[in-house]
């Protein structure tokens, strides 16, 4: 398992197994987020099994699917309030940990400067500079 830490509120992690799951809960997460559709990929667990999994170990769980390499803003739109309103600290994971880190940023805009969310996003292992045109974007939802 490769958790990466995003800050206090939230991790992102590619694919975790059925057996992560109770390493997770020991780790302190309260909210598993699983971001990667089902059978996006040959031999990758049911989101069902990782589900029962969570919910064994107390956690609370969320299915948000999000297409790779075509996140909408009406993703961003479910993915915002879903995250500031989930008990944390959240895990989120995909298949690599870059969708949930892109599903972070662009809803962080909203609230965050673009310099932070890439410090972030970069001291986590990811690159997601090509992303400033977007994150332009969501700042203009600033409340």
């Amino acid at each position: 398992m490769d958790i990466r830490k995003i800050d206090d509120t939230i991790s992102v992690a590619p694919q975790i197994s059925v057996e992560d799951v109770a390493e997770i809960a020991r780790l302190g997460y309260q909210t598993l987020v699983a971001n990667r559709p089902d059978q996006e990929e040959f031999g990758q667990p049911l989101m069902s099994d990782i589900e029962a999994a969570a919910r064994q170990q107390g956690l609370n769980w969320v299915y948000m699917p999000v297409e790779s390499g075509n996140i909408t803003d009406h993703d961003v739109d479910q993915f915002a309030p879903m995250i500031r309103d989930a008990e944390k600290p959240v895990l989120a994971f995909c298949r690599s940990g870059t969708r949930c880190t892109v599903l972070w940023a662009l809803s962080a805009a909203r609230d965050s400067g673009a310099e932070e969310i890439f410090t972030k996003a970069r001291n986590a292992g990811y690159d997601i500079t090509p992303l400033a045109p977007r994150l332009a974007q969501q700042a203009q939802h600033r409340d």
